[in-house]
């Protein structure tokens, strides 16, 4: 994240203001988390971050794709704290009336592959709730660090993949969310749109 402070013309930080808070924390974590060998792959993703500026949705899906990266693989106790934090995050965006079929897709499978932290969801209804306003940023940060710790200390041989690959689906998400166009960068979505019209 100092690299991003620095390209976006901010002072040397590893909480730049150009980034959204807890989309930062995801990548400060995984960047702490991934083997060395690996680490120098991330330096790609960093101008994607740029102008992904805070935001009460964006930070929740960022929270909720994590939740969703990490639910499959973490040990049963984390599997709890990420299956309570990825249903309360997305019932904020459903109340908000955010259009998050691709991320719900995503968490549903998620929670079919966690069939043991979803019979635990359904006997504790106390923690069947969305995230109360001006709270996002709170529970997302720490819906992040238990998703990249669950992946990092999980049983699987590709921590490094899933790690990485939380990072960039997390960007996705919320690039996919609000566009913007950043130093002559198009998103994604942008572009193939502007490429069907010239065609």
């Amino acid at each position: 994240m100092e690299f991003a402070s620095y390209l976006a013309g901010e002072r040397w930080s590893d909480h730049p203001a150009c980034t959204d808070p807890v989309l930062a924390a995801l990548a400060r974590a995984v960047n702490d988390l991934v083997s060395d060998t690996r680490r120098q792959e991330l330096l790609t993703d960093v101008p994607r971050v740029i102008g992904l500026t805070p935001d009460a949705a964006g930070t929740l899906r960022v929270a909720a794709s994590a939740a969703a990266s990490a639910l499959p693989v973490s040990s049963m106790h984390r599997q709890h704290a990420l299956a309570v934090g990825l249903r309360a995050a997305l019932g904020a965006l459903d109340e908000w009336g955010e259009d998050a079929a691709g991320l719900r897709a995503r968490a549903d499978a998620a929670f079919a592959a966690a069939p043991g932290a979803v019979e635990w969801l359904a006997r504790h209804s106390e923690f069947n709730t969305s995230i109360p306003a001006g709270r996002q940023e709170r529970a997302g940060l720490e819906i992040v660090r238990v998703a990249a710790c669950g992946i990092a200390e999980a049983c699987v041989w590709d921590a490094d993949d899933r790690l990485i690959a939380m990072l960039r689906t997390a960007i996705d998400e919320i690039e996919y969310a609000r566009p913007v166009q950043v130093q002559g960068r198009i998103p994604v979505q942008e572009a193939s749109r502007e490429a069907s019209v010239t065609a």
